[in-house]
């Protein structure tokens, strides 16, 4: 994951109640014939997700978390060739998703949870920070900043540091803007335009895959958002994303290799 290709991480959200795809994949058998399709696809990574972190998302027991990501990470990491990342926010699903197989720790919360950037430093895998103000039930009720990408890029560099005081790697950690994770619209967009100075505090994953961003720019429905989405992902690695998160993997990997052999920039 550290050479210059831009990677696509799929999306493979194990809850009854994420915002695009809730309840389609969540049995351990769904959940793996939706991996295996994401790896036909080209997906470099699959994260998987058992807790919604949709605006107004309830929170789910960490019991409930462990039963719904470790069983599919166990699947995946046994029948297919391709990087598994945990998507959590929690040390116990951390370590439990490690032990079966997971290579990566994406969190939200960027490992802000009690336990959590220890154990994820324990784990020795590399890790995703995510920029959100406030929490998932009410965190795009009223977001406000003063300049948006000073204050997350602030946020982002001040987790790494802790991350590093924590004996993780600095080639380890990844950081993410947190697209829709108490953001306006305005402000969104203002990250997407200033994405590059996010990268000179580490390489930039970036998920917008179907937000309310694309909706509000489009007018389409989350269930039509695939090729804004698209467009989406070639805008931010051409300012400089190293990850995108997408749920429509094949057509995002075609539309990174055509940008790769015209060699746009």
């Amino acid at each position: 994951m550290h050479d210059f290709r831009p990677r696509v991480m799929g999306i493979l959200n194990v809850t009854p109640d994420s915002f695009f795809d809730g309840g389609r994949h969540d049995s351990a058998a769904a959940a793996l014939e939706r991996a295996r399709v994401l790896a036909a696809e080209g997906a470099d990574i699959v994260d998987v997700g058992g807790e919604s972190t949709r605006p107004g998302a309830a929170p789910v027991s960490l019991q409930q978390e462990l039963d719904r990501v470790v069983p599919v990470i166990e699947g995946i990491t046994r029948e297919l060739d391709v990087t598994v990342s945990v998507d959590t926010s929690r040390a116990d699903v951390m370590r439990e998703a490690a032990a079966a197989g997971a290579a990566m720790i994406n969190d939200v919360r960027a490992l802000q949870a009690e336990g959590a950037v220890q154990a994820a430093a324990a784990t020795g895998l590399p890790v995703c920070l995510m920029h959100m103000q406030g929490e998932p039930p009410k965190m795009q009720d009223a977001p406000e900043y003063d300049d948006v990408v000073t204050e997350v890029a602030r946020f982002l560099a001040d987790r790494r540091t802790a991350c590093l005081a924590a004996g993780i790697g600095a080639g380890q950690v990844f950081v993410d803007p947190g697209f829709g994770f108490g953001k306006s619209l305005a402000h969104n967009i203002a990250l997407l335009q200033g994405l590059r100075r996010l990268t000179r505090i580490a390489p930039v994953l970036v998920g917008l895959s179907r937000k309310g961003m694309i909706g509000a720019l489009t007018g389409d429905a989350s269930a039509d958002r695939s090729h804004g989405s698209v467009a989406a992902a070639i805008l931010a690695v051409q300012r400089g994303a190293t990850l995108v998160r997408v749920h429509d993997v094949g057509p995002t990997v075609r539309a990174l290799r055509l940008r790769h052999v015209i060699e746009i920039d």
